[in-house]
Formats: structure tokens, sequence, C-alpha cells
């Protein structure tokens, strides 16, 4: 780097270095002291009730004005003021886009709408953002929330220093002015909006999730996620799930018990947690007995020996009405492995019972097997010829265990 407008010479000697760093030093400091000039200048443009930057947002409209605060015109989109000492506010915009935004808040506070059924239905009828794009839930809850709907002129929300994450600022260290604008939308509604935001987003303990769930059992009668759901004033079913780890585990804390038993959802879970241990297992046994076991990670498939391909798949233990034990393997048929490893679980399905080796069962067969604790040596399609390996009776193709 050479310096053109500094008196010295930079050829790395030590003076060259110490002027260089204290250059460097002063340069720094005045990028400080006027990133504090300038954010101080802003904030008093802001008390004042003009714009600083950003977009006007759907229903609004930016309009230039002078000095003496009288209007110049209209801003379009991409259009900057020229005139230093000119300055932006926010007017109304097209009546169109006023009355989308009323309806909006109607639709919000009176009729209970939820964001997302709001943006599906301005999308159904072809209505489009300010940016010309359709709606979301994240859109239609920016109009809901943003101040200058009420015509409030609200700055330093977010900092954004450099070198620094983007960081949300609390209410005290918002700037602004009440009142700088015309605003489109009723104080009223407004307020109303951000009560029924700010009870949905409140944290319940778990004992006033577990009060809701009881009280909502004993108006219904019985519990579902459906159920649960179509409560507006009560936590979706999904913070349940994550509070409590399930419904079902929720529905045991408040004592209630479905007709139907949904604990194999746990087991199933459990299972799904487990088999990338098992299929690690696999593969460090086979490389132990002196193989090769190649995993593809996006499905699961073991390659052995560069011969043949392996998936494995868990089967959860099941107890009849009658106490026996009984097993369902679903094989993969969209996998199309030579061979299935079928692990079958014990009891309470924490530990391994058995393994069976099972080979493709081409179309048109039924990609499930239902198992025994004992089962013969026949299987369906499977005829297991010797204890060195088994055949295919579909394909006559021999594939050996070995």
């Amino acid at each position: 780097m050479h310096y053109c407008a500094e008196q010295f010479e930079n050829d790395g000697s030590l003076s060259a270095t110490i002027i260089k760093s204290m250059k460097r030093a002063m340069a720094g400091e005045y990028s400080r002291e006027l990133s504090t000039k300038v954010f101080a200048g802003q904030c008093r443009l802001i008390t004042l009730g003009f714009r600083q930057g950003g977009t006007a947002g759907f229903g609004l409209r930016r309009q230039l004005v002078d000095e003496l605060c009288r209007p110049k015109g209209e801003l379009a989109r991409g259009e900057q003021k020229s005139l230093q000492t000119d300055r932006v506010i926010l007017t109304p915009g097209p009546p169109a886009e006023v009355e989308v935004v009323r309806r909006l808040y109607r639709l919000f506070v009176l009729q209970r709408r939820s964001e997302t059924e709001i943006a599906a239905l301005l999308n159904a009828e072809g209505v489009m953002t300010d940016l010309g794009r359709p709606w979301t839930r994240s859109t239609v809850h920016q109009v809901l929330t943003n101040e200058k709907y009420i015509g409030n002129n609200v700055y330093n929300r977010r900092s954004f220093k450099l070198k620094a994450k983007r960081v949300l600022n609390a209410p005290d260290m918002w700037v602004r002015k009440d009142g700088a604008f015309d605003g489109i939308v009723e104080p009223d509604f407004f307020e109303a909006a951000q009560r029924i935001i700010q009870d949905r987003s409140r944290r319940f303990s778990d004992e006033e999730l577990l009060g809701q769930l009881s009280a909502l059992l004993q108006q219904k009668g019985w519990l579902s996620g459906l159920v649960i759901d179509e409560v507006e004033d009560m936590a979706s079913s999904s913070t349940f799930r994550q509070r409590f780890g399930s419904l079902v585990r929720a529905y045991a804390l408040i004592g209630y018990a479905p007709a139907k038993d949904f604990r194999y959802i746990e087991t199933n879970r459990a299972l799904r947690r487990l088999h990338p241990d098992i299929v690690a297992q696999v593969i460090a046994e086979v490389v132990q007995a002196g193989g090769t076991a190649v995993r593809d990670e996006a499905t699961d498939l073991i390659t052995v020996n560069a011969e043949f391909t392996a998936s494995i798949v868990l089967a959860r233990c099941c107890e009849t009405a009658a106490g026996a034990l009984r097993w369902k393997i679903r094989l993969d048929q969209g996998l199309r492995p030579d061979i299935t490893i079928a692990v079958r679980m014990q009891a309470g399905n924490a530990e391994i019972r058995d393994y069976y080796l099972l080979p493709w069962i081409e179309g048109g067969a039924d990609p499930s097997l239902k198992l025994s604790p004992e089962n013969g040596v026949r299987l369906d399609a499977f005829r297991f010829d010797d204890l060195d390996g088994f055949y295919d009776l579909t394909r006559r193709t021999e594939l050996r265990a070995a």
C-alpha cells in the first residue's frame, strides 16, 4: 500500500511503522466519532417526524418535503431526495391499499383470523404486497406490529454495527416520535392486535399448560391434536409436544388415557434414534471380520465387500391382547437392497433380540412380514435352503450370507 497524502515513506523503517500505526488509530477514531455524530443526527430527525430510510410499506408512500415541510412530490420506489435540506415523511397510499390494511386488522382483531389464514385469503383474491409478491405469514405479521400504520415514527429497534451481529434493542432504547404521520389504522385496533399477539406469545408454565389441557378435557370429554389446535386462546399442540416430549405424556400427566394406545409413537421415536447406532455397529463388526462396509449417507444402504447392498430395519415388538409377542417387518421397496437385515427388538423395545437376513422381494409381493417368537424355515416367499445361504424363490438367485 502506498500513502500519497501522508508525510512518511512506507519503507518498513521503525519511524514509518510507528507513524503508520498512529495514523491508523487516528483514522479508526475519526470513523467512530463520525458514526456517533451521524447516529445522533438521525435520532434528531426522527424526533422531528422525518423518515430515515427504508421502504414505506404496503398502504403507505414516501412524501418529499422541503425545509419548511411543504410537500414537493411523492417518491417512487428507488427514488431518493436530491437536496440536503429536503426531508421525507410517510403519507397514506392508494385508497385500495389503505382499505386492504384496515380490512387486515379487522380480520385479525374481530374475526380472530391467524396471519397464515389472512395471507391465504389475500393471495386467493389476487392482492399482492407493495413489492409485487404474494403475502406470507411474516408480511402480514409485519403490518400488524409496525407502529407506522398509526402514524408513529420509531427508530433504532435493531442495531447492526460493523463486524458485529444484528441485535434487537430493548424498547427503552428506541427513538420515537408519536403522531409524526397521518395514520391509516385506528389506534384502538392496533392496540387490540398487540394484545392478541402478546397473549399468544406469552410463555406458559408447565402447570398453566396442564391446567389448560385439563380444562379442555372436562369441556370436550376427549383430547387430540386437532381439538387442542381449534381452541384460539390455548397453546398449540406443538407447544405441548415440545414441553412434555409428546402429547401422550402430557395426557398422562393430567390422568387422561386415550382409547387408542399411542405408546407406539414413543417407541418408534426411540427406535429411530437407535437406528444410526445399530448401523454403525454392523459396519464395525463387518470390518472386524475382515470385510469392507460402506454406508451411503443419503440412503443408509450398506455396500458389503463391494458385492451387494444391505438395508437395516428395526422391528418393534408388539404384544397382542392374549399376551403373545409379534413383530412386523416392513421391507424397504424404494431402496431395493439385495439383503434386508431385520433387527427384532426384545419386549420393551430397549434391547436387540435377534437378527433376520431376508432377500429382496420382487414387485407385487407384500413388502411386510409378520413374525412370532418361533418361526419355521418357510416364510411366505422365502425358503431357507441351508445354514450358509438362502434363495429368493421369485428371482431364483442364490445370495450367500457369508
